[in-house]
């Protein structure tokens, strides 16, 4: 057998390392000089893994007790979350037999609830859509099969009996509400969209609709704003995609979106003049597409996801420039990564689970856990169990410092505008606030009177004559009706009337509600046989004992829940005492050995 030459065996290899390179995958590509080979200029792209700092994010389910058990949870066909989350509360919509409800809790009221636990009652058609306001975490927003769109105060406690008194209700479409959206900027401004093919912008400080976008020939499908609110994006049942000027109602760009038949969600990418659509090619095959607001001609990226039949609900990062995919019915969320260069969208991983979701609520960043570097923080609800548990998406690292590459600042609860600024043409960006304090940030805003937002009141006529009547003081009087005379008895009888008065008081104080149920339960020695309940008192004393001891069994009920609250933060606080002088006292022996 002929040797081989060494020029040979050069060139071979010079050929495979190039041959290896051109069929690699890639997404990144870094320029490597070829030394084994003699030419002088040879120069191969070798394609390796791009960097990321989120390019090993992983998901976090919480633990059983940290969830929220027990929960009847809808069963509505409707392309919506069902659920809402802000730094205090979690809202889910219920089933339940007639009209629409849906329940409220403090992020920190975990485990099994109770069948009975309260609700918000006042729709009287199937809730469809719930949102927080992004400025008062008391206020939520609701929308119904019933064709309206309601505000509703929650108290700081949570609630304790079912509310149906709303503070605002918003008529104007003549089909069922699908979707409402709050301003990210402009403070009292919810747009809400309808089957009625009609976007309205309500002015819920008055309680008016200040503008409506009468723009789309089918029903919508989606709404979002950008930034800073000065442009709306909708899909729509006619496959188009469109970018909106919601102040005057004129489409600025207008293009075909998704061909599928199912419904196609839309968000815009920060600061990047580009919006993400998620939907369904000719072919059922679940999407993707990157657009160019100015020109939606056709996408800048459309890749393809898989061949699944659930609708995809992109959710938007704008700290972190991350977007989550997450499919209704499916048990995985995608997360990619967003950037100025194409592709645009990077693909980092996904989250796995074995239980499908019927809806996913998110958590605002200034509400999610900077210590453990945590980045997005979604609310699962399980279709098969009444469950909704919470998944934490973290970043691993090993220093316990903040982490200030992962935290900029953030969306702060506060607007940026008043709404007759916006309305004016005026824009902003939001407000920001530091992450570095490692609190989460709530707001507190107690309702109160004013002249300016009259329709942010409560709207029952019978419950303002009812604080009417409580207000003003009342003198009882315990005297049968038979024995009370008027008082025109002369002076000479003063005494003796009053005497007299006394005693028919004190006779009469014996035949007090209290005392008739105390006859009527309690058994007292040589007493005969307890009158019935029917001969003793009438159905309307009856009514109103049980309301005043179902509000002083409310009121017990509160007071325990805060006594154990407050002991859960102190046994905390005692723990994590315990582990500081545990760590200190670990550090003092080894500067003692050493």
């Amino acid at each position: 057998m002929p040797p081989v030459k060494d020029e040979t065996i050069r060139e071979a290899n010079c050929l495979d390392i190039i041959n290896i390179s051109e069929k690699s995958p890639a997404k990144n590509s870094a320029l490597v000089d070829v030394r084994a080979c003699n030419k002088p200029a040879a120069k191969v792209w070798f394609r390796g893994v791009r960097s990321s700092k989120f390019r090993h994010v992983y998901g976090v389910s919480f633990k059983r007790e940290r969830c929220y058990d027990n929960i009847k949870i809808t069963r509505n066909a409707h392309d919506s979350n069902f659920c809402a989350v802000n730094p205090k509360f979690v809202a889910i919509v219920t089933e339940v037999a007639g009209g629409g409800a849906f329940l409220v809790l403090p992020l920190d009221h975990t485990g099994r609830l109770d069948f009975n636990a309260s609700r918000v009652t006042g729709h009287k058609g199937p809730v469809l859509d719930i949102k927080w306001n992004p400025f008062n975490d008391n206020i939520i927003a609701s929308c119904s099969d019933d064709c309206t769109v309601k505000l509703w105060h929650i108290p700081d406690g949570g609630l304790s009996m079912h509310l149906t008194d709303w503070l605002v209700e918003l008529h104007g479409h003549k089909r069922r509400v699908a979707y409402i959206e709050w301003h990210p900027t402009a403070e009292n401004i919810l747009l809400s969209a309808g089957f009625d093919y009609l976007i309205f912008v309500w002015d819920v400080g008055k309680g008016e609709a200040v503008k409506v976008i009468d723009c789309h020939s089918d029903v919508i499908y989606c709404m979002s704003f950008n930034r800073d609110g000065s442009l709306l994006a909708t899909t729509c049942k006619d496959k188009k995609l469109r970018v909106i000027e919601p102040r005057r109602g004129i489409v600025l760009s207008e293009g075909p979106c998704h061909l599928g038949t199912k419904a196609s969600k839309c968000t815009f990418l920060g600061s990047q003049a580009k919006v993400l659509t998620t939907g369904f090619s000719r072919y059922s095959d679940r999407q993707y597409a990157v657009w160019d607001q100015h020109d939606l001609s056709k996408p800048l990226v459309c890749e393809t996801i898989d061949s699944s039949s659930g609708v995809v609900f992109p959710y938007y990062d704008y700290d972190t420039n991350m977007v989550y995919l997450a499919g209704k019915g499916d048990g995985n969320i995608r997360y990619y990564e967003v950037v100025d260069e194409p592709p645009y969208v990077h693909f980092l991983n996904q989250f796995l689970s074995g239980n499908p979701q019927r809806g996913l609520g998110f958590m605002p960043k200034r509400g999610v856990n900077t210590a453990a570097c945590e980045v997005f923080r979604f609310y699962k609800l399980h279709t098969s169990r009444g469950l909704c548990e919470p998944i934490s998406m973290i970043v691993p690292r090993k220093s316990d410092c903040f982490q200030e590459d992962l935290y900029p600042d953030t969306a702060a609860p506060l607007p940026a505008l008043s709404a007759k600024d916006w309305l004016s043409g005026m824009n902003a960006s939001p407000l920001l606030i530091s992450m570095k304090t490692g609190v989460t940030i709530s707001t507190h805003k107690p309702r109160t009177s004013s002249k300016e937002a009259p329709a942010l009141q409560p709207q029952d006529a019978n419950n303002r004559k009812k604080f009417a009547f409580l207000s003003r003081e009342t003198t009882p009087d315990y005297r049968p009706l038979g024995t009370w005379q008027p008082e025109n008895h002369t002076n000479d009888n003063d005494a003796n009337q009053t005497i007299m008065e006394k005693s028919q008081k004190t006779n009469a104080n014996q035949n007090t509600k209290f005392h008739q149920l105390q006859r009527m339960f309690g058994k007292q020695t040589g007493d005969a046989e307890p009158v019935p309940l029917y001969k003793q008192i009438n159905q309307g004393d009856v009514f109103s004992t049980e309301h005043e001891l179902r509000l002083a069994f409310n009121r017990q009920g509160e007071e325990l829940r805060i006594v154990k609250r407050q002991l859960q933060n102190s046994q905390q606080r005692v723990r994590e005492l315990e582990q500081h002088v545990a760590a200190l006292q670990a550090r003092l022996q080894r500067e003692e050995s050493n």
